[in-house]
């Protein structure tokens, strides 16, 4: 009847109706007692004992419309959730409460109580552990007296601790950051989040690292949180000569320790130091750069053999199809359609196993991938880390869900059971628990099949934020504090393994990281929508992200979701996909409604009735396919180096200031300067020219940099100056001049 979770979900952002707030009280800061009852409850209580001294407070019950009441937490929206599930939300306040304060408390409606919780009131202080700066040269960097300890009892909960901020000084990194690319100024954190769509501060891909640029002539200098927990970061926003980091800590550790890494060079030394420590990917096949192809509804054999077909009648070369909607959605590890005996104990099938209806949707997956490699065309197939719980399993996915609960192979609460996921993407589900290797080899098992028999080529590692929560335990004896961060880090180098056993080049695209994501290409931006604001925010985000190590990044061309961009946005953005690391472009499902919104070519063409679409998507898939050399060259430098291939005008010149005024352009690996168009309505864009040398890729125009030039910009055309690769910038105009576009 009465429900009180003092963590809530574990939801990283969100307070829900039914929790402590904050989850761990601090002195000074009032405290919040909120519970969820069935309707029909009229009177609830708490009974809060504070050092042995018990009162009761009356709840206050809220119905969810009351704005008057909104304060930490947005209570009125956690209730107005609570309504909307059939119950009925509660709330106590109480004035803040000293430092080391016992408090045990209960909710008590009628003849109903729950157990009794309790909490140890925590405080700042200067006591409670070391904070380490590597190397111990680099400590006049820590701002001498900043170090505070958040205690509560004997346990440990968090240090805080402040970094010298020179005057001016940018800073960069933090992992895949959609709001901007300097934080200077800002406040952010850094948490594993599945934000669809909109994401402001939130992110699927953070990493407690950054590069501060003094812009002075003095060289820059990185940091690195050597953790797997939750950090906070104030960047010169309280105090502008100061960076203030602050780190969860484990409680259960008797000499909490916060060691942090720094770096000093140029940007560029300073990110190479950084991945030596957190590792650099392989060199990837060529064909990660060619165009990729991908929509949600193309779920049958026949419609993803209709699309490519279609793709190579208008002239248009596919390098690799992404075909999510392949699975049963079960097992995710099953051909949708197809007829097989289920192994009660889990174990993996092989392809002999299965019989494919010719009536059904994928009738001959091996005769699908023969076909596409036969065009020379790479497949990569959708995977999610979970087993569902809604619907109710049945066949084959009850069979692997009884396995997982019975060997312990998925993740775990506290308390042993197996941790269902709490988000809203799959509720319920079991997520495998990468650290335990019989898990790990059982998983990867039942996928095998895919990559030595049938022949795929690579994996779309999707949805690797499902971890939620402090409480999670984990086979390596780490708790969801410390493990929930690694997860999808774990998970794209668990099907890195599989791919490399079975003596294939591993390949795959996910949407989530931490520290280390980019050892295991490749990522992509995550969902968007088809907006100009959505379209700025993926370049700041392949920007922050290769400041980060990650170097093999990608976006949903023009975004996913929602209804389709108008011709010029999505010819504009065609435009900068052909000229970052991954060219792809991808759908949302839409329950196939008409008109249909998938963003190819050719319906994008026949939506908008733009007869230019076709044909500019045409000449910059040919211009894509002339750089496949290129980009593989600059790649390999990359990962070779530490420097971005996808970089900010910043990291190349740190010392420029006119460089952070033009924030949407960058370098694509030494020789080429990139300037998309990123507003609508326009035939002419200012572009910045860095000190050098540079050569307009599509006029021949040789400029001498060091100030801005305009430049007309029809909407078959993008800013781009080449330095350095003459022959280059040859091709390209070649390639540029053969196709033409109407009016």
């Amino acid at each position: 009847m009465i429900r009180h979770r003092p963590h809530g979900l574990g939801h990283p952002y969100r307070l829900e109706a039914d929790q402590l707030v904050p989850a761990q009280p601090v002195a000074g800061e009032p405290i919040e007692f909120r519970a969820t009852t069935h309707r029909r409850v009229e009177q609830l209580e708490v009974e809060i004992d504070v050092d042995g001294a018990t009162r009761r407070r009356q709840a206050q019950r809220l119905d969810g419309t009351d704005a008057s009441r909104v304060g930490p937490g947005h209570l009125a929206a956690a209730a107005a959730r609570a309504i909307g599930r059939g119950r009925v939300a509660w709330s106590v306040w109480i004035d803040p409460l000293p430092a080391g304060s016992q408090v045990r408390y209960r909710f008590i409606a009628g003849d109903r109580t729950t157990r009794r919780f309790s909490f140890v009131v925590a405080g700042w202080g200067a006591e409670g552990g070391i904070v380490e700066l590597i190397p111990a040269d680099r400590s006049d960097r820590l701002v001498p007296g900043s170090v505070v300890w958040l205690r509560a009892g004997d346990a440990t909960h968090r240090a805080r601790l402040a970094l010298r901020l020179e005057p001016g000084a940018h800073v960069i990194g933090f992992g895949e950051r959609f709001d901007r690319l300097d934080q200077r100024g800002h406040r952010l954190d850094a948490t594993v989040f599945e934000p669809y769509k909109r994401q402001g501060n939130r992110t699927y891909l953070p990493v407690p690292f950054g590069i501060v640029i003094p812009g002075d002539g003095s060289p820059a200098w990185g940091f690195h949180v050597r953790t797997s927990r939750r950090t906070w970061y104030d960047v010169g926003a309280t105090d502008s000569d100061r960076l203030w980091i602050e780190v969860a800590l484990d409680p259960d550790t008797a000499e909490p320790r916060v060691a942090i890494a720094t770096y000093t060079g140029s940007p560029a030394e300073v990110l190479a130091a950084f991945t030596a420590e957190t590792g650099r990917p392989a060199l990837p096949p060529d064909w990660v750069f060619r165009l990729w192809m991908s929509a949600n509804e193309w779920n049958t054999e026949a419609r993803v053999r209709a699309e490519v077909e279609r793709s190579l009648a208008e002239g248009i070369t596919v390098g690799a199809v992404v075909v999510e909607a392949w699975s049963d959605e079960t097992t995710f590890a099953a051909f949708r359609g197809a007829q097989y005996t289920v192994h009660p104990d889990g174990a993996p099938h092989r392809l002999a196993d299965f019989t494919f209806p010719a009536d059904g949707p994928w009738p001959d997956p091996k005769g699908l991938v023969d076909w596409l490699h036969a065009r020379d065309i790479r497949i990569l197939l959708w995977q999610i880390p979970l087993i569902r719980a809604h619907p109710a399993p049945v066949g084959q996915a009850k069979a692997d869900s009884d396995t997982m609960a019975a060997r312990g192979y998925g993740v775990r609460q506290a308390g042993g059971h197996p941790y269902r996921n709490r988000g809203w993407w799959f509720p319920g589900a079991m997520l495998p628990d990468w650290t335990n290797p019989q898990a790990k080899a059982w998983w990867l098992a039942k996928r095998r099949y895919l990559v030595q028999e049938i022949g795929i080529d690579g994996f779309k590692t999707d949805g690797g934020e499902h971890a939620w929560g402090d409480d999670l335990r984990y086979a390596d004896d780490s708790r969801g504090e410390a493990g929930n961060n690694r997860y999808p880090v774990l998970y794209a180098a668990a099907y890195h393994e599989l791919m490399a056993s079975l003596g294939r080049a591993p390949v795959t695209f996910s949407r989530s990281g931490f520290t280390g994501a980019g050892a295991f290409p490749c990522h992509w931006a995550g969902d968007e929508d088809s907006t100009w604001e959505a379209f700025r925010a993926s370049i700041t985000a392949g920007l922050s992200a290769g400041a980060s190590g990650v170097v093999l990044w990608g976006w949903d061309l023009a975004g996913f979701s929602g209804e389709i961009p108008d011709a010029e946005l999505y010819l504009r953005a065609v435009a900068m996909a052909a000229f970052c690391p991954i060219m792809q472009y991808h759908s949302e499902f839409n329950h196939h409604r008409l008109p249909s919104r998938d963003r190819s070519p050719w319906n994008i063409a026949e939506r908008t009735g733009d007869p230019r679409v076709l044909p500019v998507f045409r000449r910059f898939a040919r211009l894509r396919e002339r750089l496949v050399p290129y980009l593989a060259e600059q790649a390999r430098r990359s990962i070779e180096t530490g420097r971005p291939l996808m970089r900010a005008l910043a990291f190349e010149w740190p010392d420029d200031p006119a460089s952070w005024d033009h924030p949407y352009e960058y370098l694509l690996g030494d020789d080429l300067l990139v300037a998309p168009v990123v507003e609508p309505g326009t035939d002419r864009r200012t572009v910045y020219l860095p000190a050098g040398d540079w050569v307009d890729v599509w006029t021949d125009e040789r400029i001498e940099g060091g100030g801005v030039v305009e430049r007309d910009t029809p909407l078959h055309a993008i800013p781009v100056y080449s330095r350095g690769e003459p022959a280059l910038a040859e091709e390209l105009r070649r390639e540029l001049t053969s196709v033409a576009i109407p009016g």
